[in-house]
């Protein structure tokens, strides 16, 4: 029987709301598994911003050389030539804030990136992110504010509004507890985890990649798509397994995907999402989407897969 991994039970709280929590009741097998995929994505950013740095120092030294010769070449100087950053603006309709740099397609790194871009939809409603694949560059979010201090996707709220008046009527008491959040947000979660995991005991040349087993790294965060949302039992309000028999999460397994929204990490799809089982973490996705998942219980990878397939 495979080990299995218990840790302290997540509460639904500002500091760590909808945190894809990856170290409690998984088994580790999975745990080596996800680690591992996250060590190459880790190796692999670490090559592709060396290679990017190195041929950005070339190309500025090589622009730098052309400038100098035209500008003197006219009787000009280089003195005093000085270059300007744009300004950033905080609004409600916020970048996705992404500096990573563009992978170099050459050899393995081509094929990987194929493999990733062959499995990113156009629609707005089914972009995928996952460990493999982050947030699209430039991305942009139109926020419609919610109470608590919450906000999604200005698209799908009218479903969100929906679905949560509707479980209310039947009784119960659904509450937001996670959604969009910025990628500084996200940031600000991984250090803090990374900081708990040093006060723990953990080395420090090992923190980013423990605390990475709990807290998403910045850029590969469905919130941060605005498209998603934690949701817990009013009456339990802990992110932990035991939510899944809350009457809230019955009903919402049951009913989401009339709205549009899956349970986007099921129990048993931790391979192929890269997350473990998390009860209470939905995603929208469309009505047509939402109810070919359910039918024939696909998570999102899967589906997008098929639908792949089919065109």
């Amino acid at each position: 029987m495979p080990e299995v991994r218990h840790a302290g039970i997540q509460y639904c709280s500002e500091n760590n709301s909808g945190v894809n929590i990856m170290s409690y009741r998984t088994t580790a097998e999975e745990q080596r598994r996800i680690l591992k995929r996250y060590r190459k994505m880790k190796r692999r950013k670490i090559i592709i911003r060396r290679a990017a740095a190195t041929a950005a120092a070339a190309a500025g030294a090589g622009l730098l050389f052309f400038c100098g010769m035209e500008f003197f070449r006219a009787g000009g100087s280089l003195i005093g030539m000085t270059s300007r950053s744009g300004e950033k603006y905080e609004t409600f309709s916020s970048l996705s804030g992404r500096t990573e740099e563009t992978e170099q397609q050459t050899g393995s790194g081509q094929a990987e990136e194929e493999k990733k871009n062959a499995s990113q939809p156009d629609d707005w409603n089914l972009v995928l992110v996952n460990p493999w694949n982050e947030i699209p560059e430039g991305y942009e979010v139109n926020l419609t504010q919610l109470k608590n201090n919450q906000a999604i996707d200005t698209r799908c709220y009218p479903q969100l509004q929906r679905m949560m008046d509707d479980c209310r009527a039947a009784g119960l008491n659904p509450l937001i507890c996670a959604s969009y959040r910025t990628m500084e947000k996200q940031q600000e979660l991984f250090e803090d985890k990374k900081q708990r995991v040093i006060a723990e005991g953990c080395p420090e040349n090992e923190a980013e990649e423990e605390a990475a087993k709990t807290v998403a790294l910045p850029g590969t965060s469905e919130h941060q798509l605005g498209l998603a949302v934690d949701i817990v039992d009013m009456e339990y309000q802990r992110l932990d397994t035991a939510q899944e028999n809350t009457p809230v999460q019955r009903w919402l397994m049951k009913n989401s995907w009339k709205y549009g929204f899956v349970l986007r990490y099921p129990t048993e799809k931790s391979e192929i999402t890269g997350i473990i089982y998390e009860p209470w973490h939905y995603r929208y996705v469309g009505q047509a989407a939402a109810k070919e998942m359910y039918r024939k219980n696909l998570c999102l990878e899967e589906y997008l897969a098929q639908q792949k397939n089919l065109s």
